[in-house]
């Protein structure tokens, strides 16, 4: 038989062989970020169970067991203090748990609990203590008659050995095992006697009620198990370790510490403490921001922060001046890589999310930490210096408690909380004096976005629903309690699925409906950043009244919001056909994708001919009919930059990006986007052209909207052939045929109208004087026009003269008029411009600037008599 487990490694493996031959199904760890929004963080091995406990969801599973990882920090959940001053406080932990779901009892939980801890673990029976509820006579009985347990090592404890879910719901009695370290670490007397001698280890909660009402407790009907053993508590009494932190899951984290810092752990009680928080923090970082957590001002994202920043000030207390989180993340992928494959595939990932938090951190913390021992060598830190150090320099007032607390100072918190006040208020009033409607939203942002944190965004690929909390409601520039049918409003939420305006891509449209007992609706009809990360709601109050805190389900347009994602996926896959024919100096230089239509400008540096465009509409397609499945994931910009991704424009990037992968496109992109090419549907390119100095412009339509231009391009087609009385596949030789009869008949009248000129001509020639010949001609357009000037100059004798002539046109809505001069006249200073100058203008138009030949006219037919008079008048000047 083998000996006890003696590692980590093993222990899991123990665990798990020991309840799979119990008809346990193994559960994986579930995320640190749990789906009960009760709590921020899996704080507990049952945490991913709790649908099954409270009923709301039916088990997969009559029994599972786990080894759950888990974080607790922030809220009430929060033992960041202690965190390596003791051998029970951790951010990051892992918990082993059996669970039955109205299946096993008590009578089957406790004797296994027994042979695990004895059997399998190898624990000596009398180092063990067992606690139990005072009123649980049933677990009393199981542990001294069942497993024969000494009744003088049972103690009855009360609220220490009860577990409640919450004020109501599942709740019940537990026991609990403790294992005695000896008289070294404290007096006799049990558990019940507190202190640090006794470690409890494995917790075994038997939920046989359900707490109706503060004075209603009533059985379930189906009674189930909750147990959780603490997995690093359980290495440290199987390992016989003097404290938790010489584990194998935390010894080699603290020697890289030591390599990082260049101090020796053991060498000094307080650097020890530094040396562990470093340790450990580097566990939680690299497991929760693996998770999908990132860095920020508010709930997960501000744990997150504060923890990266706690470790990365001890660090720096313990002389490291170069970056340590990345070093960190690697030796905490070492060791437990093998358990979680997921953070070895992320650790890129996480040390580039992490890292780029330390580095921002450490001019802070250099500035920060200077001016606070200042502070500090002088007494306690006021609110006012506390807020000076929050705001000027960005030193978190959290890190100047804790700072302010090692050296037995306070810090005014309230004080800080006051200044914090003022300045809110004094930015709304700065607002109101500066009484611009552009002014105060930003500033009522700006207090959104510090108290709340940006906009958690849940709408990527088919989530068009998304139950979210009403964090404000703007009605033109201030912040209102309640919005009542009618009013235009801009809503904030604390997560949505509505897509804010940016990168090209227009803002999604939908409704948002009150949850609950409220009764609000309200017509979305596009979203906003107000700022970066804060996405405004543009809203019609269309039924009801809506409130701060109300809960409600945002739904998004889905049948539009797949038009837009067929479209911007569209604009990828076109870039890259543009690139295929035209070369890889194309680049995008912007773009608007809408549900009906998209917009594509690129560089280029000249025409695109019919064939290049109708290339890259075929590769395009050809692109969609393979129906290539589309990647879209966060990764850190220098892994994209290694991938080949494409930047693309008015997008602002960090170190972590969005990558689009749609078939051979490889490009950077935070819009919606479909799964897969196919559903684009066809792509239909309708226009191109210049739009400036080497850069052109490409609209095209996808999807239905694509299928109704085609069909509406088809219609017209057979029309076009009804009416020339031909199929629609003999359209083009017809119209060719068309085409070579109207040029010919065009050639033929062009042929008479210049033999009439000439005729016309001879007879206006006649009628000149000295060299001058002024009339009027009607009927003809100014193309004709100026043929008949132009022979009439040359029908003057030796062809030198001045002809002006003016006339109403073949339609009757407008007037031309015409000036021809001779050389030898433009040499004598006479100008065709100037002398028509005068008669374009009665007619409401203009002319060019030549001397020798002007075409003009306008719309002022009725003034074609005075037009006729200036002609007379300027010309008459030039006779000879």
């Amino acid at each position: 038989m083998p000996g006890p487990p003696r590692t980590a490694d093993e222990l899991r493996r123990a665990w798990n062989a020991f309840w799979a031959a119990r008809a346990h199904t193994a559960v994986p760890s579930a995320s640190t970020i749990p789906v009960d929004k009760t709590v921020l963080f899996t704080v507990a091995g049952m945490i991913p169970f709790k649908p099954y406990f409270t009923g709301e969801e039916p088990a997969p599973w009559a029994r599972a067991a786990s080894i759950q990882k888990c974080v607790r920090a922030g809220g009430k959940h929060n033992d960041l203090d202690d965190i390596g001053r003791t051998n029970r406080h951790f951010s990051f932990f892992e918990m082993m748990g059996n669970f039955s779901f109205g299946d096993y009892f008590k009578a089957d939980a406790i004797p296994w609990a027994w042979d695990f801890v004895t059997e399998v673990l190898g624990f000596d029976p009398d180092r063990l203590w067992v606690t139990i509820h005072t009123s649980d006579d049933e677990a009393h009985e199981i542990w001294a008659d069942g497993v024969g347990f000494p009744t003088e090592r049972i103690q009855r404890l009360d609220e220490d050995n009860f577990w409640r879910m919450g004020d109501t719901g599942p709740c019940g009695p537990s026991s609990e095992i403790h294992f005695d370290l000896g008289p070294d670490h404290g007096p006799d007397g049990g558990p019940a006697t507190g202190g640090d001698r006794f470690v409890e280890f494995w917790n075994l909660v038997f939920m046989q009620f359900d707490q109706q009402s503060e004075s209603l407790r009533v059985p379930l009907p189906k009674r189930s198990i909750d147990t959780g053993m603490g997995f690093e508590r359980a290495l440290f009494l199987m390992q016989g370790k003097d404290t938790i932190w010489d584990i194998d899951v935390f010894r080699p984290l603290i020697e890289r510490a030591e390599s990082v810092t260049g101090v020796r752990y053991g060498a000094d009680p307080e650097r020890d403490v530094y040396l562990r928080i470093l340790a450990e923090h580097a566990r939680t970082m690299t497991f929760v921001v693996s998770d999908g957590v990132t860095p920020s001002n508010t709930e997960r994202g501000y744990v997150m922060r504060r923890i990266i920043r706690r470790a990365v000030r001890h660090a720096h207390l313990l002389g490291a001046r170069d970056l340590v989180t990345a070093p960190m993340i690697e030796a905490v992928c070492e060791v437990m890589g093998s358990a979680y494959p997921k953070i070895v595939a992320d650790r890129d990932l996480v040390s580039a999310i992490v890292g780029r938090e330390e580095e921002a951190f450490r001019g802070t913390l250099a500035r920060g930490t200077e001016l606070l021992d200042d502070l500090l060598d002088r007494g306690d830190v006021s609110g006012e210096q506390a807020f000076f150090l929050h705001d000027t320099l960005g030193f978190p007032v959290d890190l100047t408690r804790e700072v302010a607390a090692e050296r037995n100072r306070a810090v005014d918190l309230a004080g800080f909380d006051a200044r914090m006040t003022e300045q809110r208020e004094r930015a709304k009033e700065a607002a109101r004096e500066a009484g611009g409607k552009a002014n105060a939203p930003v500033e009522l942002y700006r207090e959104l976005l510090d108290t709340a944190g940006v906009t958690e965004f849940t709408g990527r690929r088919e989530y068009t629903t998304t139950g979210a909390q009403v964090l404000a409601i703007i009605r033109g520039n201030e912040r209102i309690a309640r919005a009542e049918a009618g009013e235009l409003v801009d809503v904030v939420l604390d997560r949505t699925p509505f897509y804010a305006e940016s990168g090209g891509q227009v803002g999604d449209t939908g409704v948002l409906a009150g949850e609950g007992s409220s009764d609000a609706l309200l017509d979305v009809t596009d979203a906003q950043y107000g700022l970066t990360g804060l996405v405004i709601h543009r809203a019609a109050v269309s039924e009801g009244s809506i409130a701060e805190g109300d809960r409600v389900t945002a739904q998004i347009n889905g049948e539009r919001r797949d038009r837009i994602r067929r479209n911007h996926t569209a604009t990828h896959v076109l870039h890259w056909a543009l690139r295929e024919v035209l070369g890889e100096h194309v680049k995008q230089a912007g773009s608007l994708v809408a549900p009906e239509r998209l917009r594509f400008d690129f560089s280029h540096f000249q025409a695109v001919t019919a064939d290049e465009l109708a290339k890259v509409e075929e590769l395009a397609n050809q692109q969609i009919i393979s129906d290539a499945p589309v990647r879209h994931y966060e990764t850190t910009k220098t892994e994209a930059e290694r991938l080949g991704a494409i930047a693309f424009f008015g997008e602002k990037y960090g170190e972590i990006v969005r990558v689009l992968e749609a078939g051979p496109s490889t490009e950077l992109c935070g819009g919606t986007h479909v799964h897969a090419l196919g559903f684009i549907g066809p792509i239909k390119v309708v226009s191109e052209g210049s739009i400036g100095s080497n850069v052109r412009r490409i609209e095209a339509l996808t999807g239905d909207t694509a299928l109704a231009h085609i069909a509406d391009e088809e219609a017209k087609l057979r029309r076009v052939a009804a009416a020339l009385r031909a199929a629609p596949n003999e359209v083009e030789d017809k119209v060719a045929k068309l085409v070579s009869q109207v040029r010919d008949l065009e050639q033929e009248l062009e042929r008479l109208q210049t033999r009439a000129a000439q005729s016309a001509a001879g007879e206006l020639a006649a009628t000149g004087e000295s060299g001058v010949v002024v009339a009027r001609h009607d009927g003809l357009d100014p193309d004709a026009l100026r043929r008949l000037a132009q022979a009439t100059l040359r029908a003057l004798p030796d062809g030198s003269g001045v002809v002006a002539l003016v006339g109403l046109g073949p339609d009757g809505a407008k007037a031309g008029v015409v000036v021809a001069v001779s050389k030898d006249r433009v040499s004598d200073g006479a100008s065709a411009a100037e002398i028509a100058a005068p008669a374009a203008r009665a007619l409401g138009g203009g002319t060019a600037r030549s001397a020798e030949l002007v075409v003009g006219g306008g719309p002022k037919i009725a003034a074609l008599g005075d037009a006729l008079t200036a002609l007379q008048t300027e010309a008459g000047r030039w006779r000879r």
